[in-house]
């Protein structure tokens, strides 16, 4: 049996995916589980999803969808009434609209595809869930009555963060939401933001995003032994561009 691997946010950093792959040694037994974000920030966000796709065809892969996936697929169809595009230009945007204007327009449709073929969520038989971003409903993923929160939330991981780590988990007052899954797996939220750069456990979250778009490295790790593998610093694999910084 292989391993099951979780990936975190990439943000067209290609260079990194093949380092944490070679660095993890990882092979066709392996199931593969992919945060989401797979574009913005650095320049080979087409090149990443080529990749992606590929590597679909060789193993057992897990797509799920970041909220950077969407709004390049709304771009791609032209659906940009839906986002300010400034903004999006603005947080990594800008290199992902640069690097497809070198991709032809089958490419550009078979990227459409794998863009609407991505999951809100995954959740396994031994009741752990990995998703983009997290959910905001009291009783779960299936309760969720606004789907995009499960790619753009952040209360989860806040809510895990600002735990009290000394409170019971049968108070009354512990947060409902977190008593829900045995793991969940989660990208969206850089855990630079609290000065790490590896994965970080606050109750029952696994934060796997460690800074890619920015200066912090890509994790891979293994969800059952906890192991976990990183790329070098993605300005120092890109120290030409600016990725997100």
């Amino acid at each position: 049996m292989g391993r099951i691997l979780v990936i975190g946010d990439i943000h067209g950093g290609l260079r990194a995916l093949h380092q944490i792959m070679e660095r993890a040694n990882v092979t066709v037994r392996d199931t593969l589980i992919f945060l989401g974000d797979y574009v913005d920030g650095w320049s080979e966000s087409p090149q990443v999803i080529d990749y992606l796709m590929g590597l679909s065809q060789r193993q057992n892969c897990i797509f799920i969808k970041g909220n950077h996936d969407e709004l390049l697929l709304d771009w791609l169809e032209g659906n940009t009434q839906n986002f300010d595009e400034k903004m999006w230009f603005k947080h990594g945007g800008e290199a992902t609209i640069k690097a497809y204007e070198k991709v032809n327009d089958a490419t550009k449709r078979q990227h459409i595809y794998f863009l609407k073929s991505l999951q809100n969520y995954y959740h396994d038989d031994q009741n752990r869930l990995f998703i983009h971003a997290g959910f905001t409903n009291m009783n779960g993923i299936d309760y969720e009555y606004f789907p995009k929160l499960f790619y753009w939330d952040r209360t989860l991981w806040e809510t895990a963060l600002s735990l009290d780590e000394t409170m019971a988990k049968d108070s009354w007052l512990y947060p409902r939401r977190l008593t829900l899954y045995e793991e969940v797996y989660i990208g969206h939220t850089p855990v630079t933001r609290i000065g790490a750069t590896t994965p970080v456990q606050k109750a029952c979250v696994w934060n796997v995003d460690t800074g890619a778009a920015f200066k912090g490295p890509l994790t891979v790790m293994d969800v059952n032994t906890k192991e976990f593998w990183q790329s070098e610093p993605l300005n120092e694999l890109y120290f030409n561009e600016k990725g997100r910084n």
